[in-house]
């Protein structure tokens, strides 16, 4: 979006998309997108998403804001160390792998795993990758 709007500056972008997850939505409005329409929107409200967004104003489909609202509501904050562990997670490296990485020590690592789970609500690897792709912590 941004690059098309840098080089159209009178365009208004708005997303088509079946993805109705918060991170995803905050992305492409963060990204300049006009507005936000899930694909099994009404002829109707499409038509307002066109009217909205040529009136200069965002428009988001009622999924869509309620999702950025759960999406706000939800937001986990993690220490940089953190977000540099749950990525090195995610690539799927072990404990040992990581501590020799960011040069730290294995029960660091761990207590920082801990607490990433622990802050995600989830209780294995599995759901943490979930909820952080989920969330727009991880790629």
């Amino acid at each position: 979006c941004r690059e098309v709007t840098a080089q159209f500056p009178g365009i208004f972008i708005i997303a088509l998309s079946t993805f109705n997850q918060g991170s995803y939505i905050s992305r492409m409005i963060e990204n300049g997108a006009s507005g936000y329409v899930l694909k099994n929107a009404s002829k109707e409200e499409l038509m307002q998403a066109i009217e909205t967004a040529a009136q200069g104003k965002q428009f988001l489909s009622f999924e869509a804001a309620v999702m950025i609202r759960k999406n706000e509501e939800k937001e986990i904050i993690l220490t940089r160390r953190e977000k540099e562990v749950l990525a090195l997670v995610s690539d799927g490296m072990t404990n040992g792998e990581i501590a020799e990485k960011l040069f730290i020590g294995i029960t660091t690592v761990i207590s920082h795993r801990k607490n990433i789970l622990e802050k995600f609500k989830v209780n294995n690897t599995a759901g943490l990758i979930k909820k952080a792709y989920e969330g727009g912590y991880i790629d």
